[in-house]
């Protein structure tokens, strides 16, 4: 039996997973506006299930909008933070202070 990730341990897979597969790299990342990742996370942490549809905050085209099961849209969401986080991290290495 293969022990399920924790939490922790999915959000970091899943960020991967975005670089490796997608391609969202940090100089990908470093292009969106500040908030931009933010609200796909939350757009992604209020589906509760695959039929949910892109609330009007959605940054993004519909093309772009993947919900799944519950647990994986948080795991998203999760991703999406740790990805505004660490593009926050490099404007402020950049520009010394918060966007």
């Amino acid at each position: 039996m293969t022990k399920q990730m924790t939490g922790a341990e999915s959000i970091a897979a899943e960020r991967q997973r975005q670089i490796d597969e997608e391609g969202w790299t940090a100089k990908h990342d470093d292009t969106f506006w500040s908030g931009q990742l933010v609200y796909a996370a939350i757009s992604y942490a209020r589906a509760r299930n695959r039929d949910s549809r892109p609330p009007g905050m959605w940054p993004w085209t519909s093309e772009w909008w993947k919900p799944k099961d519950y647990r994986s849209n948080l795991v998203r969401a999760g991703a999406l933070i740790a990805a505004e986080i660490d593009r926050l991290d490099r404007a402020t290495e950049t520009n010394g202070d918060d966007e």
